[in-house]
């Protein structure tokens, strides 16, 4: 995906943000539920106006990084490469947040979502769209398994990224299926950290066999 169409994505994103919060604003309390602990309890809130400009302002910070990031990478890290797969990325994470900000304003105006089940959902998805991306981004050094030897070394970047893509697919679908049919809370952020800290792992061992072993 260009540059350009990113834009309108994510100007999409942010319509269907503007029209959610609009829709849902009378229903709204004066301070709507933000953040649920793994039993499902509300333990925090934000005033009305925040909670209902949190998918819009989410959903534009998360654009202006990805664009900064672009900007500034070092010449021979540009994302430019692959930059389809760079903004297909961001705009994954800007639904991510978006989808999120809405279940929060509809659950604040009297919905009963399961939030700490939507956000398992969502991050499910999520990691199920990077694990799918993950093998064909380049080296850089704001998006992917990024690891003193995977920025070293082309060949472990692209061995992790193969083994983090597959991983990252698998631990997608198991926290949906497994959220779908009663996976505890806790369990389903356990699969997550595995997915997450496994392929940083690996690519040390993979590093030390491209490289050889350390040298004075």
């Amino acid at each position: 995906m260009k540059f350009h169409r990113s834009v309108w994505v994510t100007v999409s994103f942010l319509i269907i943000g503007a029209v959610a919060a609009w829709w849902l604003w009378p229903e709204l309390p004066a301070r709507v539920p933000s953040h649920w602990n793994a039993a499902g309890e509300v333990d925090r809130t934000m005033p009305r106006l925040w909670a209902a400009l949190f998918p819009i302002l989410t959903v534009a910070g998360f654009a202006a990084l990805s664009w900064l990031l672009a900007f500034i990478s070092p010449n021979r890290y540009r994302v430019g490469a692959f930059a389809s797969v760079y903004f297909g990325l961001m705009l994954a994470i800007q639904g991510f947040v978006l989808v999120l900000g809405i279940c929060m304003l509809l659950f604040g105006a009297g919905y009963p979502l399961p939030m700490p089940k939507v956000a398992v959902l969502g991050l499910g998805a999520l990691f199920t769209i990077l694990g799918n991306y993950m093998g064909k981004l380049r080296r850089n050094f704001f998006i992917g398994i990024r690891t003193p030897w995977t920025i070293a070394s082309e060949a472990t970047w692209e061995r992790t990224h193969r083994l983090g893509g597959k991983l990252f697919v698998l631990a997608g679908l198991t926290m949906l299926v497994g959220t779908l049919f009663g996976m505890p809370f806790p369990l389903a952020m356990g699969v997550l950290l595995v997915a997450g800290l496994f392929p940083a792992l690996y690519s040390y061992v993979i590093y030390r066999r491209v490289e050889g072993p350390p040298h004075d």
